[in-house]
């Protein structure tokens, strides 16, 4: 998506550079387009929340809405300085964001260790500040976590796909893996992009390379995080 706009800043801006931004949160529609399900907190009681970025949202958001077990999805900016930011103002690299979907489950039909393995074989996780033929901040590789569990089964995650794309020929992963910082929507035309827009832009390509069974990456706990906050 970044170039439709001609972003190639692949470096981090630092807090003092960065947009200002606003107070006032972005509108989004109150229901999934696909799932019929809340976009916004409040969620079904039960459900858990996972976020992550890789790389254009669009066509990550669709991965992630088809994977059972999955009540509802929203694509927002993560990562950055700029509250609140506009999507043209997250194409500048001057908020600090990357492009994320909230996934929002139900622990007792998929496992988080279960998404992971979806957010892994997704993209190609090597690549720095791109993915494909976008090229920017915004599109870089990361897993924002709410709970040690979760932060324990990310790296646990990428430990064990590090090795596997190391024997296929890879470089080193280079997904960001930190606590969740606030998450701001992206803009309505944004949520539910491709289905929408069925014939639209989706840069998500993944490297072919299978992440075992997470049975097999070693002992870590399921990562939950209620979704009250």
């Amino acid at each position: 998506m970044g170039w439709l706009f001609g972003n190639n800043k692949t470096s981090m801006v630092t807090p003092e550079d960065a947009l200002p931004g606003r107070a006032e949160t972005m509108p989004v529609p109150a229901r999934h387009a696909v799932l019929d399900a809340p976009l916004a907190p409040p969620y079904p009681e039960g459900t858990e929340i996972a976020d992550f970025g890789l790389g254009c949202f669009w066509g990550a958001e669709r991965k992630f809405w088809q994977t059972p077990g999955v009540v509802t999805t929203a694509v927002g900016y993560q990562g950055g300085y700029t509250p609140n930011p506009t999507y043209e103002e997250v194409c500048t690299g001057l908020t600090g964001h990357t492009e994320v979907v909230r996934v929002v489950y139900d622990p007792t039909r998929v496992s988080y260790e279960e998404l992971l393995k979806v957010f892994w074989e997704s993209h190609d996780p090597t690549q720095g500040m791109r993915q494909g033929n976008d090229t920017g901040t915004q599109y870089r590789s990361a897993i924002y976590t709410h709970t040690p569990a979760q932060q324990k089964s990310a790296e646990t995650s990428r430990d064990a796909y590090q090795q596997v794309l190391t024997k296929a020929g890879y470089a080193n992963i280079t997904t960001e893996i930190t606590p969740a910082p606030p998450l701001y929507m992206a803009e309505d035309y944004h949520q539910q992009y491709l289905y929408k827009v069925p014939n639209g832009y989706c840069g998500i390509g993944g490297t072919n390379v299978k992440l075992g069974d997470p049975s097999e990456w070693g002992a870590c706990q399921t990562g939950l995080v209620p979704t009250e906050e």
